[in-house]
Parts: structure tokens; C-alpha cells; sequence
């Protein structure tokens, strides 16, 4: 069923044109994610596909109802049922000093009680936790309508998405399949077009020689020899303006398929960026960060409880725990020298936060970050075309930056810096996808020691190589990756089910015989025991079972 159609829409912010689309039609069984570059026009062809701004040319048409799931909106219901609140975990009621991932979750929750054919959902992850998101997957993925997604959490996008719209230069393309099959399919159009460009290239340099040997021809044509008499010289002459005129338009042809052929801009080759880090101090020390008896609370609400950790020389560390749970607080801990935290001799800390208060607003991209660097300007300049910013693009103020922009300029600031150890509290919000694995590559090259807090799983899964958690005011370290965290916890989770299973099947074969021996007593039995162990097999049966609930999940 047709839910959206528009036609030849575009759209103008100031004298720049940001979205010209010929036409666009979404079906009840399109699953969209939409991305591209930060300020390549994500949320404006949201707000109009959805009739909440007018295109400067063309006609939209919405049909039927939807949900809108953004940050910056309130929820038009203000109260939602509580099984829904339940499975979303948060409040029925909407309260303003929720949190923006429990907002984007209620507002979730308003449109899927509300049975609307179309969500659209403008960056619906973040500020939300793992276990939020998992959660808001879960639901979306039981949504049987159509769903129009802004998200740079790539294992959103594959979880959910069966096309993918890629914006760029106003244009947009579709693609189908998840994200990882868009990737596969960019990856392809990219190797098609070195390929054409190769040809183009090596055709025109053929032609090109071409066209030099035959004018190389005409050099060659001889003149009339002296000894001929006027007859002969005439025919000589003759017959030498004829091959002349021959290879001079024989040129004129080999130029005319010059211009005849297509011309292939050549593709843009991203450079592999590792980090270089010569000249840099190494550590030595076999532990380079480690904490003991860590004491910290808010108040009543106590955050760690004689908690204690160790990070060795050259691990990355992924801390990872749900919203509140005190990842930025230990963070901040660390760089603030808690006395219960000690930090190796000679460290040299890169330290990411999101308050970007290391930026000067009047100075320029390439003076910001440059201003600190150990490293040269080509290298800062390359760096900072990973993460787009081309060209003219560094000579920018940071002022008339927008946040993600902001936020890959702080990032890229640290990382040319004279450090040994990196801490980053969330360093991928806001940034696009394509800097997001800029960012990721980076990471995953850098030789030296790395904390990062973040609730990117694929960011998690292809960098650490340790995941530290928050578990009852205690910090747990596993070693190895993501993937086996999760293994490891599902066999967790998978063993803890057996138990109860087995308890349960022993109390129900008790309860068997108990309730044999009330239905036929004997002189040696006492009635009033074996009621009252009946009742209190019922009551462990009933909590055994909540716990085989919770061990599923359900």
C-alpha cells in the first residue's frame, strides 16, 4: 500500500540547495534508513516527506496517519498503557525530567499503542543505553508497518532496514538491503568506478598518442627535392598535400573521439589513517590505570562499593552499563585523580568529553587543531579530510560549526596531541557514519593503551579487546571481545536456566507426593505439615518460575 509520494521537491536553505528529488514513493512494507554527511539534509527530507515542511518546488502527499519520533518534539499523548510502559521500561505518565532516551522510548511507545501504518524516527538511540536500544529494536522489529529511520547505529540499521536512502549532494539514491548489504553494494560501485576511470584514463592517453604520432607523420612529409622539374615537383607536391590533408583530418578524428568520450571524474580514494605515533613516550608500566577500594555515591544513591579494577599496557577497554550506572563518573574519577585511582608514571592523557570545551569558536578548524599537535600539517590535513572536512572546508570558524562537526573537530584535536593513553567518554555522537568509521579505523590501528565509553555496539565490537562493566557497585573486566562477552553472558544466562529448570522439575515432583498423601492419608502422616508444605511448594514454585521468566528474558 502507498503511504508517501512526492515529486520533483526541492529545497533551498539560503542560496544552497539541499534536497532535489526527482520522485520518492514509500510502501507499507518499506523499512528506509536514511544517511549521509552531517548537513547533507537527513531531518529536512524527514520533516518533509512527513508534511512538517513545505518544499520550496514540487508536491507531497501523505497518506494516512503516522508517528514521530524525534529528540526535539514532545509527545502529543502525555499518558501510555502500562504494559507498554513495562516493556519499554519507563514511566506512563510523560514527565519533562525524563531522560532523552526514556523520551524517545515513550514516544515509541505513543506509536505503537496508537497502531499508526508509519513511524518516522529522527536518531531514535541516542542518549539511550545497550539495553534501550535492544529494547526499542525488539519493538520495531514486532512492527508490522512501515518505518523511515535516521540513525548513525549501523546495527540499528541492519537490525531494521530493507532499503537504504543515501543523500548526497541534494540527490538520493536507494538501496536495497540493510545497511551492511548498502555498504557491500557502495564498496562495489566504488571498485566499478576505478575501474571505468582506469579506462578513461588509459583510452584518452592512447588517442592522445595517437594524435601525436600522426602529427609527427606530417612533420616527416618531405619537401620537393631540388633536382625535379616543375611537372614532377607539381605531382610530388600534390601527392604530399593529399597524405597531409589525410593525417591532419585523421587527427580531427582522433580529437572528436577525444571529446566523445566519457568523461570519468576520478573517484575519491580515502587514505587509511593510522595513528602515527613516533616520538611519542611509550609506558613501560605492565598496569596503567588501577583502582582499589573505590567508594563514590550521590546522596542516598550509592555508585561503586569498594569497587576495583586494572587496566594493562595496551588493552582497549570498552566500559559499558546502562544509563546512570556511573561509566562517566569513573571516567571522571580518573582525570580527576581520585586517590582511590592510580594512573602510571609518565601517562600522557588524550581525554574526549562531550561539553567540547577544548575548541576556540573564533579560531579556524585547521588552527584548533593544529594549535597542540605534535604531528605536521599534512598529517593533521589528512586526518581531517577522513572525517570530511575537505579543502577550503579547515579554514571554517568552528563557530559556525553544527554539534557533530563540533564534535569530530574535538575529536580529531586529540588524537594529533602528545599522549599515551586515551580516555573518551561517548565520542561518536552525532558524528555521521562515514566519520564514524574514520573514527573506528583509528582506533582500531592505535598502539597504545585506550578507554572508551560508548553505547556503539559495532564501535565496541571492532575496537575493544576488554569489556569493563558496572554490576552491582562493582566493576567486572572481561578479557576478550565483544562477541564473546555476549557468548559468554548468553551461557550465563543459559546455565542459570537449567538450574531453575532443574529446580523446578524437583519441587513439582514434590509437590506430586504431597498431594498424594493428602488425597490418601495414612495414621503416620500429619495432615496439618503436609498442608502447609503444599502452600509453601506453590509460593517457591511461583517464584521459580518468575526466575525462569526473567532467565528468558520474557
Amino acid at each position: 500500500m502507498l503511504l508517501i509520494e512526492c515529486s520533483n521537491v526541492k529545497k533551498y536553505f539560503s542560496d544552497r540547495l539541499i534536497l532535489n528529488i526527482e520522485n520518492l514513493k514509500i510502501y507499507s512494507e518499506d523499512r528506509i534508513g536514511i544517511v549521509g554527511v552531517n548537513g547533507a539534509g537527513k531531518t529536512t527530507l524527514v520533516n518533509i516527506l512527513s508534511g512538517r515542511l513545505e518544499p520550496d518546488e514540487g508536491w507531497v502527499k501523505v497518506y494516512g496517519e503516522y508517528g514521530y519520533i524525534s529528540q526535539l518534539e514532545s509527545a502529543q499523548n502525555k499518558r501510555i498503557r502500562g504494559e507498554m510502559a513495562s516493556k519499554l521500561d519507563i514511566p506512563e505518565k510523560w514527565n519533562e525530567s525524563m531522560s532523552g532516551g526514556e523520551k524517545n522510548r515513550f514516544k515509541l511507545a505513543e506509536s505503537l499503542e496508537n497502531e499508526k501504518p508509519l513511524i518516522f524516527a529522527d536518531e531514535p538511540t541516542s542518549n539511550v543505553d545497550i539495553e534501550g536500544i535492544k529494547i526499542m529494536e525488539s519493538m520495531l522489529e514486532e512492527f508490522r508497518g512501515a518505518l523511515v529511520l535516521i540513525s548513525h547505529d549501523r546495527s540499528f540499521l541492519d537490525r531494521l532496514c530493507n532499503k537504504i536512502i543515501e543523500i548526497e549532494n541534494g540527490k538520493i539514491k536507494i538501496y536495497h538491503g540493510n545497511f551492511s548489504e548498502y555498504k557491500i553494494q557502495k564498496d562495489k560501485e566504488l571498485e566499478r568506478a576505478h575501474f571505468e576511470y582506469d579506462q578513461y584514463v588509459r583510452e584518452k592517453r592512447r588517442l592522445e598518442g595517437v594524435i601525436q604520432d600522426t602529427k609527427e607523420k606530417v612533420k616527416q612529409i618531405r619537401k620537393t627535392p631540388k633536382r625535379m622539374d616543375n611537372s614532377e615537383a607539381r605531382l610530388h607536391k600534390m601527392g604530399n598535400q593529399k597524405a597531409k590533408a589525410n593525417l591532419e583530418k585523421a587527427v580531427k578524428s582522433v580529437e572528436t573521439r577525444i571529446k566523445h568520450l566519457e568523461v570519468k571524474q576520478k573517484p575519491i580514494k580515502q587514505e587509511k589513517m593510522k595513528l602515527d605515533l613516533e616520538g611519542i613516550h611509550v609506558l613501560h608500566s605492565k598496569i596503567i590505570i588501577e583502582g582499589e577500594k573505590i567508594q563514590k555515591a550521590f546522596g542516598d544513591k550509592k555508585i561503586f562499593n569498594n569497587a576495583e579494577f586494572s587496566i594493562y599496557n595496551g588493552a582497549k577497554v570498552a566500559l559499558i552499563g546502562p544509563n546512570g550506572c556511573g561509566k562517566s563518573t569513573l571516567v571522571k574519577m580518573i582525570m580527576n585523580h581520585d586517590p582511590s585511582i592510580r594512573i602510571a608514571r609518565g601517562a600522557k592523557i588524550g581525554y574526549f568529553s562531550q561539553d567540547l570545551n577544548i575548541l576556540e569558536e573564533s579560531m579556524s578548524i585547521l588552527e584548533n587543531v593544529m594549535g597542540s599537535s605534535i604531528h605536521p600539517e599534512s598529517y593533521g590535513r589528512r586526518l581531517l579530510a577522513r572525517l570530511l572536512f575537505k579543502g577550503e572546508d579547515v579554514y571554517k570558524k568552528v563557530g559556525v560549526l553544527s554539534g557533530g562537526e563540533r564534535v569530530k573537530i574535538s575529536f580529531a584535536k586529540i588524537l594529533l596531541q602528545d599522549m599515551n593513553l586515551l580516555i573518551l567518554d561517548e565520542p561518536t555522537n552525532y558524528m555521521d557514519i562515514y566519520s564514524l568509521e574514520a573514527v573506528e579505523e583509528a582506533l582500531r590501528e592505535y598502539e597504545r593503551t585506550l578507554l572508551f565509553v560508548t553505547h556503539d555496539r559495532s564501535l565496541i565490537n571492532s575496537v575493544a579487546d576488554h569489556i569493563m562493566t558496572i554490576e552491582n557497585q562493582e566493576l567486572k573486566m572481561f578479557k576478550g571481545s565483544y562477541q564473546e562477552y555476549l557468548f559468554r553472558m548468553d551461557k550465563a544466562i543459559d546455565d542459570d536456566r537449567e538450574g531453575v529448570e532443574k529446580q523446578i522439575r524437583i519441587l513439582e515432583n514434590r509437590l506430586s507426593e504431597v498431594l498424594g498423601k493428602l488425597s490418601m492419608p495414612s495414621k503416620k502422616h500429619d495432615i496439618v505439615v503436609l498442608d502447609q508444605e503444599y502452600y509453601a511448594i506453590l509460593k517457591e514454585l511461583k517464584r521459580m518460575r518468575e526466575n525462569l521468566q526473567n532467565c528468558m528474558g520474557t
